[in-house]
């Protein structure tokens, strides 16, 4: 990649594609209590937060043909900060206040704020997803059965 390339690297992105997962998976009232609102900056709308429906797609067994699941609601929001950065957000659900937090800090976060924002707002929620996911694989566990035959054939 060239010097004067905009372009961001793939560890860019890869970054941004997590925080930006965690700021949408994460409910309204803890990501308000992480970065409340009256630490935003002051921004302008580039699409006002409008909620609309989205197609789930799947696949059967993860690898079969696509198949529409069903719809769900999603809010999306864009803002500019005041130095020109753009931030998005895309969460589930019907929140505009949501997706206001969420676009403020994802545009934050590509500038000299992400290290203070990584451990202030991100490292905090994907804690919270890891133990999340944690607690489910062990309840999953618990359930688990495994069929096998210990004995086969005549048993004296």
């Amino acid at each position: 990649m060239a010097l004067d390339d905009p372009s961001p690297s793939k560890n860019e992105t890869s970054a941004r594609q997590t925080w930006m997962s965690l700021l949408a998976g994460a409910r309204k009232e803890r990501l308000d209590a992480l970065f409340p609102r009256d630490r935003h900056p002051r921004f302008t709308y580039l699409r006002k937060p409008e909620t609309g429906l989205v197609m789930l797609r799947g696949r059967q067994g993860g690898t079969g043909s696509p198949f529409n699941v069903g719809e769900a609601t999603l809010t999306r929001c864009s803002i500019r900060l005041g130095d020109g950065t753009v931030g998005h957000a895309f969460v589930m659900g019907r929140s505009h206040e949501h997706a206001v937090s969420a676009a403020v800090c994802d545009a934050l976060l590509q500038g000299p704020e992400n290290a203070h924002l990584t451990e202030a707002v991100i490292n905090p929620l994907a804690r919270e997803r890891a133990e999340r996911e944690r607690w489910i694989a062990l309840k999953n566990a618990a359930t688990k059965v495994d069929f096998f035959t210990m004995v086969r054939g005549d048993v004296d």
